[in-house]
């Protein structure tokens, strides 16, 4: 009888233990929210390859992780309302694609704890305090675009040694103005180019201009940077092909659009690098604790298609030399 009450009391006990174990919620999985912020479609490819390597790190879309995704096509003030709007809606994250990005969301989130990823920045000097440190809540990667310039006239030269004027099409609005016209100039002087200098801040500022790039007026194109030409580079490239004038760009999707060539970086990788970044935040790191990042390697991509279009024969070195070949 003793011993049936024993049992009767343990049983009575694991009773109570499951029901008090149903009555006690579940704690749920964290899900984070990230919001991404854009300027021009020709940087969507870097948030692509954030979300892939976030998956790859265990952070998956419906699972854990929600994205909210912002493109300000080139217009300041979309990207400072969309930056505004995701200090509002308490994002875990603000992941950008470009200088001008970062300044809206550096902006936007000063007074919050909310972290901001750039994944590709141009001139990131201007918005940290060194390469070792932020001083502040961000973190990412130097695209090194406007470093490189130089070495994108130096490809300008090997493939059209003939070259003596080139245009640079500016965006005088926008936040790396100054920075890029200083590397064209500097650029230029070394190889001996004269530049024409366009200032451009609109896209009906674009479609007025191009009709004087001719081949009376200049020898070849350039392209920094820019939201505002990027966000028109077909046109530019229109004019090119039809001026039969060389189109350099500074994005390596450009020239897929029709640009002759580019060396830059891949910015589907820059998205993997600033996930990994991301990933750090996440686990406690401090944004200002993570040092500014380079691209893992730069490329040289070439367009065929358009090098035939404008009658310019590519040396086989280069060919060879480059990592993409558009035909």
């Amino acid at each position: 009888m003793k011993e049936f009450q024993v049992k009767k009391n343990v049983l009575a006990l694991g009773l109570g233990y499951f029901l008090v174990c149903l009555a006690t919620p579940v704690e749920a999985q964290k899900v984070y929210h990230i919001g991404s912020l854009n300027t021009a479609e020709q940087f969507t490819n870097a948030f692509e390859g954030f979300k892939s390597r976030m998956a790859e790190l265990g952070y998956r879309e419906g699972q854990n992780v929600r994205y909210d995704f912002y493109n300000a096509k080139g217009r300041e003030e979309a990207l400072n309302n969309f930056a505004r709007k995701m200090v509002q809606d308490r994002v875990d994250l603000i992941v950008t694609s470009s200088t001008s990005a970062t300044v809206a969301a550096a902006r936007a989130t000063q007074g919050t704890d909310i972290p901001v990823v750039f994944l590709s920045a141009g001139n990131p000097q201007r918005l940290v305090k060194s390469f070792a440190s932020s001083g502040s809540n961000l973190a990412g990667i130097s695209s090194a675009s406007l470093e490189i310039t130089g070495k994108r006239f130096e490809l300008l030269r090997e493939l059209a040694p003939s070259v003596k004027r080139i245009v640079s099409l500016n965006d005088a609005g926008g936040v790396n103005f100054q920075a890029n016209l200083n590397e064209v100039r500097e650029g230029a002087k070394k190889l001996g180019f004269t530049v024409w200098e366009i200032e451009l801040r609109s896209r009906e500022e674009i479609l007025k201009v191009l009709p004087t790039i001719t081949a009376k007026t200049t020898d070849a194109i350039f392209s920094p940077p820019d939201s505002l030409i990027t966000e028109s580079i077909e046109f530019v490239a229109k004019q090119a092909i039809t001026e039969r004038l060389p189109l350099i760009t500074s994005l390596l999707a450009n020239v897929k659009r029709g640009c002759l060539a580019t060396y830059a970086a891949n910015y589907f990788e820059l998205g993997k690098q600033g996930a990994v970044l991301a990933g750090k935040i996440f686990r406690g790191t401090k944004p200002s604790d993570l040092p500014i990042e380079l691209p893992h390697k730069l490329m040289l991509v070439i367009n065929l298609k358009t090098a035939k279009a404008i009658g310019l024969k590519i040396p086989r070195e280069i060919l060879i030399r480059a990592d993409e070949v558009i035909e």
